[in-house]
């Protein structure tokens, strides 16, 4: 008991400090070429990753051996591209609608698990798929007589984020969660490392203070997460992570003035609800699958 309540901690730790980061991205973002901020931060999450995999079993050498090379190079730079425009949704879109948007992607990940995992979906999780599609599009409705096409970067964000998962399912029947955490790191560092000085941008003073913070949020969020993956299930954290919408709306309405119209609100709750179910059903099923064995 006492370890599940230390992981639901690690979990709201590392959520809080993964939201701060975010206001953080959204005010340099709004100065700095996305790019070139998520260069930074990825050099900081690199050296965490190599530091942490030097101190496993086994050490670098075993930590970096993979059955699936190519697939983890895909991995990493899936999620480097995300997060890239990720940070370019704060800045064009806003904290708060980009985060609503975000919240579909569990919706995202069952329908393409489909036909790329070859995962069936009973009429539960299709209910729950459709239901989050109309969440969807009352978070996209137009406010005013035109569509705002830059929501649509925040939609393939999605789709890239839901493709990084999905071959991370994939790499994790070979390789361990170490393993794939240490080619996240290392690939998306790498990945950046070759693109982001052709972005490079001198910060003010004070904005190098903003971007250390970042990079040390960067490194203290994902060593919170897996604490909390070492305590707790994900099917336990996974619904916590909601958690990111009510902070980016509070940060983003107080810091940035930012406006949330009924239909967002709306759509978010419809879009949330149906995400968690779509998680629970996923988890239940997965057991069904893999019962766990009884002790003699």
């Amino acid at each position: 008991m006492k370890s599940k309540t230390q992981g639901y901690v690690f979990v709201l730790l590392a959520i809080t400090i993964f939201s701060l980061q975010d206001g953080i991205s959204k005010h340099l973002a709004s100065a700095y070429p996305p790019v070139f901020v998520t260069m930074i931060r990825y050099w900081a999450f690199a050296a965490f990753t190599v530091a942490l995999a030097c101190k496993m079993r086994g050490g670098l050498k075993q930590t970096a051996r993979t059955k699936r090379p190519f697939l983890q190079v895909i991995r990493g730079l899936l999620l480097a591209a995300q997060v890239v425009v990720v940070i370019n949704c704060f800045a064009l879109i806003g904290l708060a609608h980009s985060q609503a948007i975000f919240s579909a992607t569990p919706i995202v990940i069952a329908l393409l698990s489909m036909p790329i995992l070859g995962e069936r979906v009973g009429w539960r999780r299709w209910t729950a798929i459709a239901a989050g599609l109309v969440g969807v599009l009352l978070i996209l409705k137009p406010e005013g007589r035109f569509f705002d096409f830059k929501l649509l970067l925040a939609v393939f964000s999605c789709f890239l984020f839901a493709f990084y998962v999905i071959a991370t399912r994939l790499v994790s029947r070979d390789d361990s969660a170490m393993t794939s955490f240490f080619y996240t790191g290392v690939v998306g560092g790498i990945g950046m490392t070759l693109i982001g000085p052709f972005y490079w941008t001198w910060m003010s003073g004070w904005d190098w203070g903003w971007m250390a913070l970042v990079c040390m949020t960067s490194i203290s969020s994902h060593y919170f997460l897996i604490r909390a993956y070492d305590m707790l299930d994900a099917a336990a954290v996974q619904p916590l992570t909601y958690l990111q919408l009510v902070y980016a709306s509070i940060i983003g309405v107080v810091i940035y003035n930012e406006r949330l119209s009924l239909s967002m609100i709306i759509g978010s709750v419809i879009v949330v609800a149906a995400g968690i179910f779509t998680m629970w059903r996923e988890h239940v099923v997965a057991r069904r699958s893999h019962p766990r064995p009884t002790s003699p």
